[in-house]
């Protein structure tokens, strides 16, 4: 008999859960009247088709489909498996190398009927993403809020879209107000409204960024219309990574922006408002974007060893010092010591020159690494594929069960019992393989990288043994530089004038390859004053 799986999926919280119960069923009437046998069962809730990537439920059939452990794909419709052409065909070309028959609620789903359907499921939402902007639109037109999280506001119990003030968080928006426009920064407002136990918008501390926002965005507390009474809608849009499936924010330029008054929702008075935009735009065009190379070697690299937070520069170029962010923007980091930059990086430069000499030393590591990672991932390509297999025979046994039940060889009270213990095992096999990461590839030592990696090491002692500044001409020596460094962790007791660190440096660039695909940066701990950490603690 021909193994069957299903998957079944719909998109949005919104909608009723019992949407899966009901594809499923429908999938395995067309399995009863093709004569298959459902094997498997695949489900994503609440996940939007528009991407692979971030449903589990559809890489786990995936990885179902290319261990060979069904013969036929069962879906509502081809919506269901994916609303982007893309995806659809890539997995269509993947079911049909491996095989594998696609069947719909209207019978076997076929290479001309599929990618119509496809295109069809795609145009639907760029259908739907235009309807709902219209009426987005008209929602502000009303006067009335289109969305998003606003402080010192709240919705309107039983009206739609309405807004009224929260008192208490007023208060606070005209605090804010009154201690900019008197010349007070927005990182010392944000230290007293922490050491004043002010709860912010969203997270566990005020910081600057809060309240300062973004000129280009429009976001922040001094940037934010609504509190002079106007609704702006349509700053930003958002854009789907076709590789991640996540959305992302895209700033829209000022003509695209719809506005609408709402003196009700006003907090702030006219006066106040011009006051402090004036200042804000004098601020911004004061300073300008700060784009470019960074100044400094270690420039957004130093944090601080007492609460993580990154470490910032004030001072001259010279005297220089650095300073916690969190306790200097936040007030919520206890340590506040000034570590002067030079120094930092004068031990910085010497324990990379004393322990990140030697290439045969990242030789070492990389065969540690590779070797531990390939033990890794034989344990979880052989736990998973057993997982796999419980799960269909879990799913025969449940078949049987339910037959025996309507051919009434079995009594429900008896069989019951052991269905209900069987679906719950099931259930937690299914999470633990949604919830389980696959083994990212064993990587290997790339041909050129121990050249690379000389080359940077020489350029780093020739800048070292030319006695330059660092200053004079930073270009070669901070390309050199962060090559090998991603992290310096500065540990620096209050009361003494001594400090360590501990050098993270990056494993990407040395081997030439991206270790782990699926994430944007990986570090690998080099300790300076140790040497190379073991590398398989925190695998």
């Amino acid at each position: 008999m021909i193994r069957a799986a299903i998957y079944a999926r719909f998109s949005s919280d919104l909608q009723s859960d019992k949407s899966i119960e009901d594809q499923v069923a429908l999938c395995r009437d067309v399995c009863a009247r093709e004569g298959m046998a459902v094997v498997l069962a695949f489900e994503d809730r609440a996940i939007s088709g528009t991407a692979t990537a971030n449903r589990p439920g559809f890489q786990s059939l995936m990885r179902a489909a290319e261990a060979k452990l069904f013969d036929a794909l069962v879906i509502e419709d081809v919506d269901r498996l994916s609303r982007d052409q893309g995806d659809y065909h890539s997995a269509r070309k993947r079911f049909d190398f491996l095989g594998i028959n696609i069947h719909a609620a209207t019978g076997k789903v076929g290479k001309l009927d599929g990618a119509l359907r496809a295109l069809m499921g795609e145009m639907f939402i760029e259908n739907l993403v235009l309807h709902v902007r219209r009426g987005m639109d008209g929602v502000v037109r009303d006067g009335r809020h289109a969305g998003g999280r606003a402080y010192g506001y709240e919705p309107t119990p039983g009206k739609p879209g309405e807004l009224q003030i929260v008192a208490a968080e007023a208060e606070v928006v005209r605090r804010i107000f009154a201690a900019y426009v008197t010349g007070t920064s927005p990182r010392k407002i944000a230290s007293n409204l922490n050491a004043n136990g002010v709860k912010p918008p969203r997270g566990s501390a005020w910081n600057a960024s809060t309240i300062n926002g973004n000129l280009q965005r429009g976001g922040g507390i001094l940037l934010n219309e609504i509190y002079a009474g106007r609704i702006v809608w349509n700053k930003v849009r958002m854009v789907k990574d076709p590789t991640t499936g996540r959305r992302l924010s895209r700033p829209n330029p000022k003509s695209e922006h719809r506005t609408a008054d709402a003196p009700h929702l006003r907090i702030i008075d006219d006066a106040t408002w011009q006051s402090a935009q004036k200042i804000k735009h004098e601020h911004s065009a004061a300073h300008g974007p700060t784009k470019g190379r960074p100044k400094r070697p270690f420039s957004g690299l130093i944090r601080c060893g007492s609460c993580g937070g990154s470490m910032v520069m004030s001072g001259g170029k010279n005297g220089g010092r650095v300073q916690c962010s969190a306790f200097k923007e936040k007030g919520t980091c206890k340590n506040g010591r000034r570590v002067p930059v030079a120094a930092v990086e004068a031990l910085v430069l010497g324990g990379l020159r004393e322990n990140l000499a030697d290439p045969a030393a990242i030789a070492a590591f990389v065969e540690a690494y590779n070797e531990e990672r390939q033990r890794l991932k034989k344990l979880a390509v052989r736990d998973r594929s057993n997982a796999e297999r419980r799960v269909g025979e879990i799913s025969r046994e449940l078949n049987r069960l339910v037959d025996a039940v309507a051919k009434g060889t079995a009594p429900l009270d008896i069989i019951g019992p052991r269905m209900h213990e069987l679906k719950g095992e099931r259930d937690q096999i299914t999470e633990e393989l949604r919830q389980a990461a696959e083994a990212p590839d064993v990587i290997a030592l790339h041909p050129t990288a121990l050249q690379n990696y000389k080359r940077a090491v020489t350029d780093l002692a020739g800048a070292l043994t030319a006695d330059k500044a660092l200053t004079d001409n930073p270009a070669p020596l901070i390309d050199a530089l962060r090559a090998l460094v991603s992290r310096i962790n500065v540990t620096a007791p209050p009361g003494t004038e001594d400090f360590g660190i501990e050098i993270k440096g990056r494993l990407t660039e040395l081997c030439g390859i991206d270790v782990f695909p699926n994430r944007s940066r990986v570090t690998r701990p080099i300790v300076a004053g140790e040497g190379l950490e073991p590398p398989t603690p925190g695998l």
